[in-house]
């Protein structure tokens, strides 16, 4: 260790972002002016800050795999104007085109989930004074449960496929785009887990204990699955920087 005392370590400032008990962060550099798309971002976040039940983690799994569909289009068009990569031009842009699908389809599944979580909470408020109220109401909340299960278990499907994309574009797209095969597969991996867990606190309550078996093995699935392929574009990635 050097003597010098640029080797001493700096203190952390006491001003700036408080992140609880732990040491406060230094002052952000960098301040822009948010654009018109910003302002539609924003208040998304606003909502998903706010003490409302919904968007919640599911509608946010949505949003984030629907990012990391994005950013495999990203690639894949990248990878269409790079010299000499003529022979994977077809494949790449089939993946662009699919991935434009999926972000769509995965954006209405975020306003599903939302809505599908609406139910719930309308299904719980429902009276049950009587036999015939009480049947009623335990017969819509479990469809209300098993509907807000289901469609973040197709999310969470939606985002393994599409790690697996990502892993194709790191393998044999641009490399110089590799670090955003990379972002969109870790986007990918964090929506599918979110979507999982949504599926699994739905689903623990459950009067069909088969149907409940089958969701949780479902969700086991995936969530080895989209650990394993992590672990592959980990490899491809080091594999496409090194090369």
């Amino acid at each position: 260790m050097s003597d010098t005392p640029d080797a001493v370590p700096q203190e952390r400032p006491t001003e700036g972002w408080s992140t609880g008990k732990s040491a406060a962060l230094p002052q952000p550099t960098i301040s822009v002016d948010v654009p018109l798309g910003g302002q539609r971002l924003q208040r998304f976040l606003d909502e998903l800050a706010s003490d409302a039940p919904t968007p919640g983690g599911g509608a946010w799994a949505g949003i984030a795999a629907a990012a990391g569909a994005s950013l495999i289009a990203m690639v894949a068009r990248l990878t269409l104007k790079k010299k000499g990569y003529e022979e994977v031009a077809g494949r790449m842009a089939a993946i662009a085109e699919e991935c434009d699908e999926e972000r769509h389809i995965l954006i209405g599944l975020a306003d599903r989930d939302a809505a599908a979580y609406r139910d719930v909470m309308a299904a719980y408020r429902l009276p049950k004074d009587t036999p015939e109220q009480e049947h009623t109401r335990a017969f819509t909340l479990q469809r209300a449960l098993e509907n807000a299960a289901d469609v973040p278990l197709e999310v969470a499907r939606r985002s393994v496929y599409l790690m697996g994309l990502a892993e194709e574009a790191i393998q044999t797209g641009n490399p110089n785009a590799a670090s955003d095969a990379y972002s969109a597969a870790a986007a990918l991996h964090a929506a599918a887990l979110s979507a999982l867990a949504n599926v699994d606190i739905n689903a623990i309550t459950f009067v069909d204990k088969t149907r409940q078996r089958e969701l949780s093995e479902s969700a086991n699935s995936l969530r080895n699955r989209a650990q394993s392929i992590l672990r592959e574009v980990g490899d491809a990635f080091v594999i496409a920087v090194h090369a």
